[in-house]
């Protein structure tokens, strides 16, 4: 079984959790052979706190960066494809995209990369993600060939062809990557055994959660989502909280996009597949009469994401 990955880590501000991110990965039973942490103009303890395990851990390298004053989600991504030029002549078999805010088993890695090895056509692939928030764990939904931007795992041949990850302001970096890795002839996989812990609610370190929806509806217009499919979609996450008014929100987002007829980041033919893809899993979802598609046993989830 290959073994050898690398990470990359963009962090601003992180102090709050990123020692828990790195105490969690350096309790891993495979260690990764580097790991980037890229520090995007952090203002706080940040980076005092990577340079204590740097210190100590010849496979970290902290690098600091000049960001942009504010916070948005390109820049995140500018970071990650800069630590992505160090690592890009080391000799390694996976590259693993690792927020600041995360959690997981002592396994986690091992199994994951067990998962590339019995299906060779697996090009990305992470765990099931629950974010920590009211002193509770939530969920996060999702497909089952879909992996949220906090964990994506790749293997290298696959993410190499990608090029690195691609900048957008309002987000959606993630979806563009598996996406495009579907096109390329790979496969997608979102590992429902494998609890990843997010140290807060997703989206809410750049945005309040309503604003967040609202960019999530403009991002899917941005990458192409058929009208039908994103009317079906908030229908389907009213069980999301806030419930039904996060829903609202994401689908005006999606319309005053479309109504601005803002430039989209990708071409027609990404556009084409994405409806392409969604259309069919509307028309699996219609033929086996089941909205939700939730077996018994909650093994086969085919969700509208």
């Amino acid at each position: 079984m290959k073994t050898t990955y690398v990470l990359i880590t963009a962090a601003k501000n992180e102090e709050a959790f990123i020692e828990d991110t790195i105490r969690a990965v350096l309790r891993q039973s495979i260690l990764p052979l580097k790991w980037i942490i890229v520090s995007d103009g952090s203002k706080d303890c940040t980076d005092e706190i990577v340079r204590q395990y740097e210190a100590d851990y010849d496979f970290i390298q902290l690098l600091k960066v000049t960001s942009n004053e504010g916070r948005d989600f390109a820049s995140k991504v500018y970071a990650v494809n800069i630590g992505y030029t160090l690592i890009k002549n080391l000799s390694y078999d996976f590259i693993g995209i690792l927020d600041a805010d995360i959690t997981f088993e002592v396994d986690y890695y091992k199994k994951l990369l067990k998962e590339f090895d019995v299906n060779p056509r697996l090009g990305l692939a992470g765990g099931q993600i629950f974010d920590l928030y009211d002193g509770k764990m939530h969920k996060g939904i999702n497909s089952d060939n879909s992996v949220g931007n906090a964990i994506q795992f790749f293997r290298r041949e696959c993410f190499d062809k990608l090029g690195g990850l691609t900048p957008i302001a309002n987000g959606g970096e993630d979806g563009v990557a598996e996406i495009s890795v579907r096109m390329h002839g790979w496969e997608v996989k979102s590992i429902s055994h494998l609890p990843v812990l997010h140290h807060r609610r997703t989206g809410t370190a750049v945005l309040n959660i309503l604003n967040f929806k609202f960019r999530q509806g403009a991002v899917e217009y941005c990458l192409g989502y058929h009208p039908f499919f994103q009317a079906m979609k908030c229908i389907f996450r009213f069980r999301e909280k806030p419930y039904v008014i996060g829903s609202i929100f994401r689908f005006a987002g999606f319309w005053w996009t479309t109504l601005k007829q803002e430039e989209r980041p990708v071409n027609i033919d990404f556009v084409r597949y994405v409806r392409k893809e969604q259309m069919e899993r509307i028309t699996n979802i219609l033929y086996q009469r089941n909205f939700y598609c939730l077996s018994k046993t909650d093994k086969n989830k085919e969700y509208l994401v």
